[in-house]
């Protein structure tokens, strides 16, 4: 069961571009053996996007989709292969090493472990000093008084500054790892499942947190996620990913209300509390193909109820639809009141 959180307003006001990401790519070398060529893996096949200020892009998906990925590229973690990414109006690809310096202080991270993600030989306080220690000339005295600001931003005690990680629940610690990631004002937070090893109730908090910091500070997110429940409460736009690609990509209300690619209708059928009327669900059938060796049509041709000859050997690009991006040839019989398109065709 999805925990119930305050949703993100709907109405929030467009802030400036914060990112901006144009055909993304991020293809690894896979080594087969000595006298075999090293087999290559499209983790992130051409992805586009932009996030504007006080404004959330959930990006959702099985494991292995490449939403991971492509939250270490837009955190600077890892350089695309192919592609541009604009943080600020500034080229995060291209910069100089002084540019990423600086671009690497407007965007932080949350992940997903919060029992992984904090040093345990640190206390708190050193922790949240950390990044200010490194990237600001702050007394000593200033940067404890901004950890201390901060662990009362994120529903802390100033007294916990002096304490351990192992003296805090995961919901606590999570708090922490988001109290990090603020101290030096970013722009953009990419937070990679940061929920998904919290129990529901807890989850519930530290999701209206991060909304409560999003309207405070005008914060931006790229939250990667395979919970629809929970995107539904926090996010404002939803890119859809499997192997890599962009299957749907629009706002919200558009895709929940009337998703038109047949893997998000899935995904949305196969999520608990969703209002989905029982002739309309979608069971995914056969398992996932191998990113090594991707359909040489639509990579979800293989699993489709909607298969017809020609996504078995056209790929469809992204296109506008209804208020969307959807990359699928059957998207508009979507549209069609009578109900939706036939089922397979050919073997």
């Amino acid at each position: 069961m999805s925990p119930a959180i305050s949703a993100a307003p709907s109405a929030a006001p467009h802030g400036s571009l914060v990112a901006e990401a144009r055909d993304l790519r991020q293809v690894y070398s896979i080594p087969r053996g000595l006298m075999r060529e090293p087999a290559r893996l499209h983790a992130v096949g051409g992805v586009s996007f932009a996030i504007e200020a006080s404004r959330t892009l959930a990006v959702v998906g099985e494991s292995g989709c490449g939403k991971s990925t492509l939250a270490r590229i837009v955190a600077l973690i890892e350089k695309p292969t192919d592609g541009s990414l604009a943080l600020g109006g500034v080229d995060a690809v291209k910069a100089s090493p002084a540019e990423r310096v600086r671009l690497r202080k407007a965007v932080q991270m949350v992940f997903q472990n919060p029992y992984g993600s904090l040093n345990p030989r640190k206390k708190i306080g050193a922790i949240l000093e950390a990044p200010l220690a490194i990237s600001t000339d702050l007394s000593a005295a200033e940067q404890a008084d901004r950890a201390r600001a901060m662990l009362r931003k994120v529903g802390l005690r100033p007294e916990h500054y002096g304490r351990y990680p192992h003296m805090f629940s995961g919901g606590q610690r999570q708090r922490i790892a988001i109290a990090r990631a603020l101290m030096l004002n970013p722009a953009l937070v990419v937070a990679d499942e940061p929920v998904s090893a919290l129990d529901v109730s807890v989850q519930a908090q530290v999701l209206n947190l991060l909304a409560d910091l999003q309207g405070e500070l005008g914060l931006a997110y790229l939250f990667i996620s395979h919970d629809l429940g929970v995107v539904r409460h926090i996010s404002h736009e939803v890119l859809v990913m499997y192997l890599g690609l962009a299957m749907e990509q629009g706002p919200k209300e558009k895709i929940f209300a009337r998703p038109l690619h047949p893997y998000t209708q899935a995904l949305l059928a196969s999520t608990p509390g969703m209002a989905i009327p029982r002739s309309e669900r979608i069971v995914l059938k056969g398992e996932r193909p191998s990113p090594l060796n991707p359909p040489s049509g639509c990579v979800f041709s293989t699993r489709c109820a909607y298969v017809i000859d020609r996504c078995r050997t056209e790929r469809p690009a992204p296109r506008p639809l209804d208020g969307r991006m959807v990359a699928c040839h059957r998207a508009e019989e979507f549209l069609d009141p009578a109900g939706p398109p036939a089922g397979r065709t050919g073997p």
